[in-house]
Parts: C-alpha cells; sequence; structure tokens
C-alpha cells in the first residue's frame, strides 16, 4: 500500500466526525437499511462528506448502503476519484453531462444555479432508478450561511436551505451531513488526508453572486465571530410569533 492509499484509509478526525455524527442525528438523516448516494463532485466538501460516512457506516450499529456518484462536466478528471472510492470501499459511477455547453447555448443569467440544479436533478433521479432513498450531497456550514445572507440581500426571505428534505419528484431525500461543519475545518482535513481534490474548471468561478457574499460575509465575521452559530440559530427558531403577519383587507381608512 503506498502512502498516499495509507492517508486515504485513514479515520476522520475526532472532531469533524463529530459535528457530523450531531448533523445526521439532529435531522434524523439516516436510518436502518437506508441507501445512500453521495454526490461526488470531486471538491473537498464532497470528499470530506465521502469519508465522514464511510467511517460512520463502519463505527455505528445503524446498517445503511453506501455508494458515491459523478456527475461530470466535460472533459472532468475522475480516475482519482475512482481510486479514492476503492480505498473508501464505497462502489462508484460515473455519468457525463454537458453542462457548460447547454449554459453556454441557453445564455444562462444564473449559471451557477442552473449547474447546481441540473446535477442534483440528475443525481436524485439516477439514485432514484437504482433504488436509493436518501442523496448525500457537501453543503458546509459556511454555505448555509451563504445561502441565508443572498437570499436576505436578494430576496428579501430569511431562510436557507434545509438539512434534509424530500424531493417530490423522485421520493429521494436530500440530506446534507456537513451542515454543522466549517469550510476551515473541511480544508484543513482534505490536506491532511491527501484527498484528490480536483481543480475547478468553471469559467465562472471566482466571478459568481456567491462569491460576492461570501467576501460580504467574511468581513462581518471579523466584527461579528459568532455571526455563524447566530444564522444556525435564527434558522433553527424562526418562529411565526416574529413575523410581521399582514392583517385582513380591513383597515382604517381616512
Amino acid at each position: 500500500m503506498d502512502e498516499k492509499t495509507a492517508l486515504w484509509r485513514e479515520p476522520l478526525c475526532r472532531a469533524l466526525r463529530r459535528r457530523v455524527g450531531q448533523a445526521v442525528a439532529r435531522w434524523s438523516m439516516i436510518s436502518p437499511g437506508d441507501r445512500v448516494l453521495i454526490g461526488l463532485s470531486g471538491g473537498k466538501d464532497s470528499l470530506i462528506l465521502l469519508h465522514a460516512l464511510s467511517d460512520i457506516r463502519r463505527r455505528s450499529p445503524v446498517k445503511f448502503e453506501l455508494a458515491a456518484c459523478t456527475v461530470a462536466l466535460t472533459d472532468m478528471d475522475t480516475p482519482s476519484l475512482k481510486d479514492y472510492c476503492t480505498a473508501r470501499g464505497v462502489p462508484y459511477t460515473v455519468l457525463e453531462q454537458p453542462i457548460m455547453e447547454i449554459i453556454r447555448e441557453r445564455g444562462e443569467r444564473s449559471p451557477c444555479s442552473f449547474c447546481a440544479n441540473m446535477r442534483r436533478g440528475r443525481l436524485c433521479a439516477w439514485a432514484a432508478e437504482r433504488g436509493f432513498n436518501k442523496l448525500a450531497l457537501g453543503h458546509s456550514l459556511d454555505d448555509a450561511v451563504e445561502t441565508f445572507f443572498m437570499n436576505l440581500l436578494r430576496a428579501g426571505r430569511a431562510r436557507s436551505f434545509l438539512p434534509a428534505v424530500p424531493m417530490s419528484r423522485t421520493g429521494v431525500t436530500v440530506i446534507r451531513p456537513l451542515v454543522l461543519s466549517t469550510e476551515a475545518a473541511i480544508i484543513d482535513e482534505a490536506r491532511r488526508l491527501a484527498l484528490p481534490v480536483l481543480g475547478t474548471s468553471c469559467p465562472y468561478a471566482g466571478h459568481t453572486e456567491r462569491q460576492n457574499i461570501r467576501e460580504r460575509t467574511a468581513q462581518l465575521r471579523k466584527d461579528v465571530p459568532d455571526l455563524y452559530s447566530k444564522v444556525l440559530n435564527a434558522l433553527e427558531n424562526l418562529s411565526r410569533a416574529d413575523a410581521w403577519e399582514r392583517a385582513g383587507s380591513g383597515g382604517i381608512e381616512g
């Protein structure tokens, strides 16, 4: 066994594994007999997600199946992902999808949202066809907070994606076990384990609305160090009592 493979077979650090375990338990993400498909993009988040869930599968008394699937962009380098999945004992599949070409043909104004929705839709459909009832995606706490501020500043809505949500068309439930894990912790662990993180080939990287929000959030955290925990608390405790409910059609007329 070479050094790289030996690192890939090491367990995830205890702190990060605990965060993932807390998220799985808090939102009842995995039940006995579940068949869980990981959306493996090749980024650090999805690789850490695979590492965490394959560790949990080995240690937990809850028995569930695990596999991984990549919706590959044109010319995406996936052999290293296959090697990594083999080292972790996780079956792996690649689905080719010319998403960038479709975006250019359609002249999409929101390429990131279109790409994410298209990949998630393809994964959900493929999962349903093959009997998987859960689709695990690698969204972190940073992603949840950024999505909250994107919705607040651009749409006027105090919301983010849900940690676990059933998809009505396919019956597959999307789960996000990294939702309590920070990007910084994920980066550190991906480096320690020498995970085969793929470089981005996206021509829109670094020039998106999310990147703008990410920079603003980073600046805000300098003044509010516990910003993430405050947003998480807000998301878990949204109450109708705090909403400015509209009254009926009646009113005081002058």
